[in-house]
């Protein structure tokens, strides 16, 4: 009997561990709408009925076209998440597009909500992403039309395109809604600012460095 009663104890202790993580949604699917009215809340979006479903809440074209890189790093992100797919909502899953100017930059930066898996479609990438404190171990490679690399949940990551020619490439999150903290962009141009004297003493530099970095954000 005792034995039983253990077994029956470890049982309930790992379906406590599993349960800990987010549920597998509990319908097929649930159309993020922004009217509250007839609609259930489901995992941080309104659900739309899903009689009142339509195909268009399943569909994209945004991937198709490319993205203008006439910016300062020369790169450009189109996302296909739950904001620009609403079918997405509870799915967990979503697309980027990645366009880059030669030697253009998509700038390191971290997805707090999912693990990406990026497929180079045009051009040469070197890519590579840092792992935690206190290694901080750089794992990179330079990538190929047709090759993958992964970038773990939450780990900075950055992609930069060491052609002479544009460079495309295509990545999949496992998040509906991923999220992305650019690192220069939130260090050196937060709102309200980081002291100055904060970022001087973490990053070891003069004070006017600083300063100069965070007028450029």
């Amino acid at each position: 009997m005792s034995t039983i009663l253990a077994y029956i104890a470890l049982l309930a202790m790992a379906f406590s561990l599993v349960s800990a993580s987010d549920p597998s949604p509990l319908q097929d699917f649930c159309v993020a709408v922004n009217d509250t009215h007839e609609t259930v809340f489901v995992n941080g979006k309104f659900c739309k009925d899903p009689k009142l479903a339509t195909p268009s809440d399943f569909f994209f074209s945004g991937l198709r076209l490319p993205g203008n890189t006439s910016n300062k790093v020369g790169s450009l992100v189109t996302p296909a998440n739950v904001a620009q797919i609403p079918g997405l909502n509870t799915l967990g899953v979503s697309l980027a597009r990645v366009d880059y100017a030669p030697y253009g930059l998509n700038p390191p930066h971290i997805h707090p909500r999912a693990t990406e898996i990026l497929t180079v479609l045009e051009g040469t990438l070197y890519v590579g992403f840092v792992t935690s404190n206190p290694e901080n171990r750089l794992f990179s490679k330079v990538l190929y039309k047709g090759d993958v690399f992964v970038f773990p949940k939450g780990l900075i990551h950055f992609q930069l395109n060491v052609g002479t020619t544009k460079a495309r490439a295509i990545s999949a999150l496992s998040s509906q809604n991923p999220g992305v903290i650019t690192i220069a962009n939130a260090v050196f141009g937060s709102n309200p600012a980081i002291s100055a004297d904060v970022l001087t003493k973490a990053f070891q530099v003069d004070k006017n460095v600083v300063e100069n970095l965070q007028s450029r954000f």
